[in-house]
């Protein structure tokens, strides 16, 4: 059975309400929320949509594991700007066949991502819709943004998390595999983690930071691109790298290159740094260096280019 539209806000209020975070003087309930922001830090703002058949299916992820994935993929980019959440906003457009039974395991998963964060949603907007769309807008707070305009030749390309995980875990979920040594990377993909804590030590020593939701190869391009610098991976740090999380293992069992997943899978919400010393929590993957492009540097010592890797909207379909 599905509620009326005041219905379900009172139904959210409940559910938002007691996590309020600092500074926020009325959350869900009024016509919009009202916040106090600290002297002197800069706020950072991004918005994320996640469209169902476009991010997620039904018969992938359950809705509290949809909850929880809209709200990290959105906290990931305050993760790359070196930001640390603050509160967020919620925008559902919800069909006729969407329960309240859904819409509460939906927002109990946004609740315990917001809570993980240590952050709270307090408000939003609800619409009708075709399909299902939730949309999260996240206000965070650095005294130093991060860019990704801002690497220099000479740097070093520094990763923290996991590479090739998630997209693994998709293709397993797409084809309905069954196998207990695939649920770690299942689990990749249904429940990411926004790396706020990695975003804010690298705030401290790196140049440049991005996060990885379209692919490394795609992601760190646009920092090189931006940064008028050349990214170079290192195949044999990506391979050591593939053994040490066991992504090589499980690759191999489902007939999938580690290494191509790696380079264009996305999704894994890892950050990609570029600095000049090392970071605490990251692990080298390459250089920058003078010139243009993305490429990966062989065992041998030889390049290959990297072109159209990892997803775009516009070309890409779940």
């Amino acid at each position: 059975m599905r509620s009326g539209e005041f219905a379900t806000i009172l139904r959210l209020k409940e559910r938002f309400r007691s996590d309020a975070a600092a500074g926020v003087l009325l959350g869900i309930g009024d016509d919009a929320a009202v916040l106090e922001a600290k002297p002197f830090d800069k706020l950072v703002w991004t918005i994320d949509e996640q469209v169902e058949k476009t991010h997620f299916r039904r018969d992938l992820a359950g809705w509290i594991d949809i909850g929880w994935r809209s709200f990290m993929a959105a906290a990931s980019d305050l993760a790359a700007m070196g930001a640390e959440p603050w509160c967020a906003l919620s925008a559902l457009s919800l069909p006729a066949d969407f329960e309240d039974e859904d819409l509460d395991a939906l927002t109990r998963g946004q609740h315990a991502a917001a809570v993980r964060l240590g952050t709270s949603i307090v408000g939003g907007n609800l619409t009708r819709g075709e399909l299902v769309t939730v949309t999260t807008t996240l206000l965070g707070t650095t005294d130093r943004p991060m860019l990704r305009s801002a690497a220099r030749a000479g740097d070093e390309i520094w990763i923290a998390g996991r590479l090739g995980l998630a997209a693994t875990g998709l293709f397993a979920l797409e084809r309905g595999l069954i196998d207990e040594r695939l649920d770690g990377v299942k689990e990749a993909w249904l429940r990411p983690w926004a790396r706020i804590g990695e975003g804010r030590h690298a705030a401290k020593r790196a140049r440049a930071l991005v996060d990885v939701s379209d692919g490394l190869a795609q992601d760190v391009g646009h920092m090189a691109e931006a940064s008028q610098v050349r990214a170079v991976f290192d195949e044999k740090a990506l391979r050591a790298h593939a053994n040490r999380t066991g992504l090589d293992t499980v690759a191999e069992l489902i007939a999938l290159d580690p290494l191509e997943v790696m380079l264009g899978g996305g999704e894994d919400y890892v950050l990609a740094a570029a600095s000049d010393v090392p970071l605490e929590g990251f692990w080298r993957a390459g250089v920058f260096a003078e010139g243009q492009g993305v490429a990966l540097k062989r065992t041998g010592g030889r390049e290959r280019e990297l072109f159209e890797l990892g997803y775009d909207h516009f070309r890409s379909r779940l």
